[in-house]
């Protein structure tokens, strides 16, 4: 957060342009706008500026042994500058969370009513997930001093814990406004909060298995895709057996459908009745789909002759 320092009566303020009444700068229309976003970005600049002063110092001559000064003088400021767009010198290790944690409650906050309450949480995550792919040197780099120092450690788990309240607090609110979602979600009681923390935990999870790996490996793969599989994975834990005609996004759907009629077939599976028994199968990833569907109708008609 940039706090703006004031200037005391013995110095001198650069001289700038009254504000106008409205609270916005005297430039007018599209300059005023020009204006305003070019400051945006010199404060942006600045932070990842330090930021990246900071990360070269803690790598080459340690965490503990560089300070604050030494940060501001190897990005060229003064040390209240620093001060000015960090608290300390280990916030300077995570310059993009706070930005990120808007960004995703306003993603929350502007989500389809109709949009599955998890589809929302996961979309959310994936804009932590795209900030640190945005950098993968950084981002690897920021990883492996993490390691090294518990105090960073203990930030980052702060951190991770300001995303999970908040998909947590959207969680509920959904629980209260919620229409046509799954029938599991909606128990009115005292299960609605144990859900919600249990789901937001989930996807934070996911989020940071997939990412550490990705790290792991030098920042390099298809980290998103690998996310969206463990999407999937937290779907079919959290509502695989939810009534038909949840609402994903954009579509009405069956769980775990999306159209195809493979998928189709599957859905209708999952809607029967509860009269029959459960048949487990267990089969190759590479076995062509047709033998696996033979499979399968002769192992139903062995169950129906018993």
């Amino acid at each position: 957060m940039d706090r703006v320092q004031s200037v005391s009566p013995q110095q001198s303020a650069p001289q700038q342009s009254a504000p106008a009444r409205d609270g916005r700068s005297a430039g007018t229309g599209a300059e005023g706008g020009q204006g305003s976003r070019r400051a945006a970005a010199q404060r942006q600049q600045m932070r990842q500026d330090l930021a990246t002063a900071a990360m070269e110092l803690f790598a080459s001559q340690g965490y503990e042994e560089t300070t604050v000064d030494q940060i501001a003088a190897a990005a060229g400021v003064a040390r209240r500058t620093f001060f000015r767009y960090f608290r300390s010198k280990e916030e300077a290790i995570f310059p993009d969370h706070d930005d990120t944690l808007v960004r995703v409650a306003d993603l929350l906050a502007s989500a389809e009513p109709e949009e599955h309450p998890l589809d929302v949480v996961c979309r959310g995550i994936k804009e932590v997930l795209r900030m640190y792919a945005s950098t993968p040197g950084v981002s690897v780099a920021r990883y492996q001093l993490i390691r090294q120092v518990p105090t960073l450690r203990e930030r980052e788990i702060a951190v991770v814990a300001r995303y999970e309240r908040l998909f947590t607090r959207y969680l509920l609110g959904r629980f209260d406004t919620a229409g046509e979602i799954p029938e599991g979600w909606q128990h009115g009681g005292e299960d609605d909060s144990m859900l919600a923390e249990v789901s937001a935990a989930a996807v934070v999870a996911a989020h940071n298995h997939v990412l550490r790996r990705w790290l792991r490996a030098g920042g390099r793969g298809d980290v998103e895709a690998q996310l969206d599989h463990s999407f999937e994975v937290i779907r079919q834990t959290f509502w695989g057996s939810s009534a038909p005609g949840a609402r994903r996004r954009g579509a009405v759907v069956a769980p775990g459908a999306s159209g195809t009629e493979a998928e189709t077939s599957a859905a209708r599976a999952l809607s029967a009745t509860s009269g029959g028994e459960v048949l487990i199968t267990v089969t190759r990833t590479d076995a062509p789909l047709e033998l696996v569907v033979d499979a399968v109708r002769a192992a139903l008609e062995g169950v129906k002759q018993a």
